[in-house]
């Protein structure tokens, strides 16, 4: 059997699902296909015409595209272990020390920035190296396996910064990394839609992309195929190491200072837009475009809530629950999957 027969697990409904149902059945089977990008429209539609002298506004954008570019890129970052069945809790932890990092460099050893950047983002691919290592080689679940090397590295910080922040001069090629603006937003929004487009390239149109999610649907059967699993994963853990890399950097050249306390509150709703990628476009697997959806949905809900006045712990509370949704409709999708390909089976349609 040919690796390129292999089939995604993905929950979208096929024609032959499709063939015998009625109006009404064939809208249920694609509500979970486009279902968050509608609501997503919904609630920007009903927080435009409630607040509609700070909703709708090129401020507001700006504002969301600003605070959630982070959060988009850790999602990303987080989605491409995901695609191969496995969780990298390091997007989290990681950008704490390496937006620490990334400023310390220059204040501290005077690095030109270009160098800084460099080192950073190689050390962030270096630790996916050993999570992917850790999780391939020395056969310990993803979830403990990066949950101990996150833990390690948010150590490393608070020894590194005794709990202090770390400040000095930056020069403004590194503070544009981020603080450039392009068409009136920040120039953040633009490194996420890129990096959304690269990877949907990679993930849906090249045999990598292909690989990752047969490894994801069944890793024992992807290895029967001939596709080397443990090189593709730990490939992937690679690639994440190096994006949270990434958003680390831009983390730092938007605040400009280096502090502990900073990061790990990014690692819940990078998760659950990865969570809720996957629960949308092709519901049963992660995807970039659902996971864009994912964050945008969070973005946009917690905005509108503040907006209305809502407390500090809103924000927290709303990823929680969203969380917990996603992972509950993710669970039905599967459960009715599997319902309608045993009936679709007897049936013979």
């Amino acid at each position: 059997m040919s690796t390129n027969s292999i089939k995604s697990d993905a929950l979208e409904p096929t024609r032959g699902e499709l063939k015998n149902a009625s109006a009404g059945e064939r809208l249920l089977r694609r509500l979970p296909v486009y279902g968050l990008p509608i609501l997503t429209l919904v609630l920007i539609v009903l927080f435009s015409a409630i607040l509609p002298q700070t909703f709708p506004t090129m401020l507001n954008v700006r504002s969301i595209v600003m605070d959630k570019a982070i959060i988009a890129m850790l999602s990303l970052a987080a989605m491409i272990p995901m695609a191969a069945g496995k969780i990298d809790l390091t997007v989290g932890y990681g950008i704490v020390l390496w937006h620490i990092l990334a400023i310390s460099l220059q204040t501290m050893l005077g690095l030109p920035w270009e160098a800084a950047v460099v080192i950073v983002i190689v050390l962030g691919g270096l630790i996916g190296l050993l999570n992917g290592v850790l999780v391939e080689v020395a056969r310990i679940d993803s979830f403990i396996a990066t949950l101990g090397t996150g833990t390690v590295l948010y150590a490393i910080a608070l020894c590194h910064t005794g709990g202090r922040q770390v400040v000095g001069t930056l020069p403004q090629g590194f503070l544009a990394l981020n603080g450039t603006m392009v068409f009136g937003l920040p120039i953040s929004g633009f490194y996420v839609l890129g990096l959304a487009i690269l990877l949907w390239l990679i993930l849906e149109h090249l045999p990598i992309g292909r690989y990752l999610y047969a490894i994801g649907a069944n890793p024992k059967a992807a290895a029967l195929n001939g596709i080397p699993v443990q090189r593709f994963t730990v490939g992937a853990f690679i690639a994440s190491g190096a994006l949270t890399a990434v958003a680390g950097v831009l983390l730092a050249s938007k605040l400009r200072i280096g502090q502990a306390s900073v990061g790990l509150e990014y690692l819940l709703p990078a998760l659950v837009g990865a969570f809720l990628g996957s629960t949308t476009i092709k519901p049963g697997r992660v995807n970039v475009w659902g996971t864009m959806f994912g964050v945008a949905i969070l973005a946009v809900g917690i905005a509108g809530i503040q907006q209305f006045g809502g407390s500090f712990w809103v924000e927290p509370l709303f990823n929680g629950v969203t969380l917990l949704i996603a992972i509950g409709i993710a669970g039905y999708a599967q459960r009715r999957r599997g319902s309608v390909l045993k009936n679709f089976k007897k049936t013979g349609a």
